[in-house]
């Protein structure tokens, strides 16, 4: 069974938990697209994991685990998370980096700060790591990729060419300093011998070859997407199932399954629309209890309650055939929980089900609520569908229901243990 994992939200959602369970059946584990702006925390045998580029499946052994040609490496932050791990005792045999991953370089962290520190009212929340102005590049077709640096004489030719322009727009456009091209080198020298190790040269051969399950391994999430997202308030690649194609390297024919991740409730880190936030003693009460603070940059996260619009929308757009359920237990002291089933435009009474992908209308709308009785009891210990509580059954019955897909996975706790498989 071949597996792409989704966030389904705004990121977040506790994807690598769910990744790593479904890792220990799988042979290879692909992460398709984004970068270190990505944050994914682990906890295994009471030791705590923080991830951002390489996948989540590294804690698993005679497991190829693959940072593949959609995401964007930024390399200090690659060779930090390395070091890290390492420290941790994590092994790194099994890791693969593509020939075709993009390389974020000096330039594109310098313009993505200053774009973001100077923003007025185009401020976006990015995390200030130059994915957006790698991904830029790329499709300029004036970036670099990890192969790039293995050939010295096309690294010439191609900084050549690319230099020269870049420098101009870090001076005339930003009044930032350029690099000379000696400085370009040495740092691509320097990356060159850490990424080395693991460069995955003969990756066609295994490809062609393959034999055994993958997980394709996601980062943000659909409403982050950048071309389905909430746009211009998105990340620069494209987190839905489509995206898992052209990020690996491997077609749709190989994809089996598809599950989203989403919270029981909803966060987001960073700037754009949010119909269902709550800024109010209940946002800060599953703020607290939820641990919503981002693991890529500290900031606390925006929380609010379940938005049954986004997530059928991310059902359709993700291609979800299924949903991992993540973070029920932190209801477990509410008494009453809220779902958003439609939203009401205040300016003519408009109700909207389906989402409404004009984003600058969303001042507009305010969230019409189911509520449901809460179940105030722990349930962190609980390992199976039938022993969860009534109310909380009937939380997931009304959540799969409004959104159209079936919850297959439940989340009650960091742990991997803390697990329920839902069986149909």
């Amino acid at each position: 069974m071949n597996t792409v994992v989704v966030g389904a939200q705004w990121g977040d959602e506790g994807k690598a938990k769910i990744t790593d369970i479904l890792a220990e059946k799988a042979d290879v584990i692909i992460r398709y697209q984004g970068g270190c702006n990505a944050g994914h925390t682990v906890v295994a045998n009471n030791i705590t994991y923080k991830f951002h580029l390489i996948p989540s499946g590294i804690l698993y052994k005679n497991k190829i685990c693959v940072i593949g040609p959609g995401t964007v490496i930024m390399p200090e932050y690659f060779e930090k998370e390395h070091q890290e791990l390492l420290n941790q005792g994590v092994d790194f045999s099994g890791l693969r980096i593509s020939p075709l991953a993009s390389i974020t370089m000096p330039y594109h962290t310098d313009i993505d700060g200053f774009s973001e520190d100077n923003a007025q009212k185009g401020k976006i929340g990015t995390t200030k790591k130059g994915i957006g102005p790698t991904y830029t590049d790329k499709i300029a077709r004036i970036g670099l990729k990890v192969q790039d640096l293995f050939d010295i004489e096309t690294l010439n030719e191609k900084l050549d060419i690319i230099l020269p322009l870049k420098n101009k727009q870090l001076q005339e456009v930003y009044g930032l300093k350029p690099y000379t091209k000696e400085q370009i080198l040495n740092y691509c020298h320097k990356y060159s011998e850490i990424l080395a190790p693991y460069v995955w040269f003969d990756w066609q051969t295994f490809f062609e070859e393959i034999d055994g399950s993958v997980l394709f391994e996601g980062a943000q999430g659909v409403m982050l997407d950048v071309d389905y997202g909430t746009y211009p308030f998105v990340t620069s690649s494209n987190p839905i199932a489509g995206g898992a194609c052209t990020g690996s390297g491997l077609g749709p024919k190989m994809i089996d399954e598809v599950i989203g991740v989403a919270k029981a409730y909803v966060t987001r880190v960073g700037e754009g629309p949010f119909v269902t936030e709550l800024n109010d003693e209940t946002g800060m009460k599953i703020q607290s209890i939820g641990h919503e603070f981002g693991v890529t940059t500290g900031r606390p996260r925006r929380c609010g309650w379940f938005d049954a619009v986004t997530m059928r929308y991310a059902v359709l757009v993700g291609g979800l055939t299924s949903v991992a359920l993540t973070k029920l237990d932190v209801f477990d002291t509410f008494d009453n929980i809220k779902i958003c089933y439609a939203y009401e435009d205040t300016r003519d009474g408009a109700i909207y089900k389906n989402y409404p992908t004009n984003v600058f209308i969303h001042k507009y709308l305010k969230p019409l609520y189911e509520t449901f009785e809460g179940w105030r009891q722990d349930i962190t210990s609980i390992r199976t569908y039938e022993d969860l509580p009534e109310n909380c059954k009937k939380y997931i019955s009304r959540v799969e229901e409004l959104i159209g897909a079936p919850v297959s996975i439940i989340s009650v706790g960091p742990d991997r243990e803390q697990t329920i498989f839902k069986v149909s």
